[in-house]
């Protein structure tokens, strides 16, 4: 297939191998990034992107799609398995418009709703004023404490009792903490409200049991399918059932069109290989590389927000450093580690420079890496940023830090 396609079109080609260069040679450490398998792979890159398939197994707008129907049924009833769920949606194509059809399954326009400040570890669907969710409904939002920086819960509650929301939403993009599920559905069943949670960035977690499961708590949960899930890109929709035909028709007719039923077959690919014990392993050194990791950066005088991580994902002030968010991700780049910049709580440098950057474990876990590699990993960090601007030093960091990953073959890729 590689072969057709480098002649047919080379510009494409050369690209894809450059990528697959580039996913070889570097640490990757993006928290929302990990590696599919082969196996997903190929389902995303099979024939069933060729189905149109409106609509829902056994109930579709065109013929011929009983394959479409035996893969969909498969991924339903695998991630309702998976996360011991009543009902599930597995067509949204991406964790904002899963947020979006789980809004308008649940509220209507102008409705109030209490979410996590994008600032302080939130998502842009979770209130932001440059996003749908903040044009079409009335937001407040939570934060996390100056000192302890994390949620102030005390405050979510009396922000809720004041406010009055119809939907609570929970979950973050750069909160390195447990979420206490339980006292949000306090929160929530106080003020009359709905708790929605964002599991995107620890769906994987939660599914090999290294996370605490919000189903016992949340009328409805969203998800992307990638991230620590290792599938492809894509979301879904879990709920109770009650609300399973209101999300249905948020989904289609009323957000998308027909489904990618590639991804969704890739999908059901995914939950069977997170429903194994070699995921379930995966999962907890995840979150035992994030802590080795957290620690021998600290060790190396980094400050890291909240002292620490109860998952993947950690953030890492370098202002202390004297150095801005965005220089700590150019220079880790130059030296051959991929991170992002990040807000930190209560940070004073606007969203595109900020003063940190958020660091994360999933794909060095899936190339095999070990919590005896994270002081390693550390040192490359802590040489690259004290090499902040000095190229010749950054480059030097860079040959070492592609031998030390040539001995971790990528998945999917190797």
């Amino acid at each position: 297939m590689q072969q057709v396609l480098a002649t047919q079109d080379p510009e494409v080609a050369a690209a894809i191998a450059s990528d697959v260069t580039r996913q070889t040679d570097e640490i990757n450490l993006i928290a929302s990034e990990n590696y599919a398998s082969h196996a997903v792979l190929e389902a995303t890159g099979s024939v069933l992107t060729n189905k149109y398939a409106e609509g829902y197994p056994g109930r579709r707008y065109y013929a011929g799609c009983e394959n479409a129907d035996a893969v969909e049924t498969l991924a339903i009833d695998r991630v309702k398995d998976l996360f011991g769920v009543e009902a599930a949606n597995v067509q949204p194509h991406s964790g904002s418009q899963a947020n979006m059809a789980a809004y308008f399954a649940t509220l209507t326009t102008g409705d109030r709703i209490l979410g996590m400040q994008l600032d302080q570890g939130g998502h842009l669907t979770h209130g932001s004023p440059v996003n749908f969710s903040g044009k079409l409904y009335e937001f407040a939002s939570y934060g996390v404490l100056r000192e302890e920086e994390t949620i102030d819960y005390e405050a979510v509650a009396k922000t809720a009792r004041d406010f009055k929301p119809a939907l609570i939403v929970t979950g973050a993009t750069a909160y390195p903490r447990f979420i206490d599920f339980a006292r949000f559905r306090e929160i929530a069943d106080e003020v009359g409200a709905l708790l929605m949670v964002d599991m995107a960035h620890i769906a994987g977690l939660i599914a090999g049991g290294a996370h605490p499961s919000p189903v016992p708590y949340a009328d409805l949960i969203t998800s992307t399918t990638h991230k620590t899930l290792r599938g492809p890109r894509g979301a879904m929709i879990l709920s109770r059932k009650p609300l399973a035909r209101k999300i249905n028709s948020a989904v289609f007719p009323n957000m998308q069109g027909g489904p990618m039923v590639h991804a969704i077959a890739a999908k059901a690919v995914a939950f069977a290989e997170a429903a194994t014990p070699e995921f379930k392993a995966y999962t907890a050194s995840i979150v035992s590389n994030a802590q080795a990791l957290a620690g021998a950066l600290s060790n190396g005088g980094l400050r890291i927000v909240s002292g620490g991580t109860d998952n993947h994902l950690m953030l890492v002030d370098v202002s202390t450093r004297d150095m801005t968010g965005q220089e700590a991700e150019d220079a880790l780049s130059s030296a051959g580690i991929i991170a992002n910049k990040n807000a930190i709580p209560f940070d004073p440098l606007p969203p595109r420079v900020t003063s940190g950057v958020r660091l994360g474990t999933p794909a060095i876990t899936s190339r095999g890496m070990g919590t005896g590699d994270m002081d390693t990993v550390a040192g490359f960090i802590l040489e690259a940023i004290s090499a902040n601007g000095n190229d010749s030093t950054l480059t030097e960091i860079r040959g070492r830090v592609k031998k030390f990953a040539s001995e971790f073959p990528v998945p999917g890729v190797s």
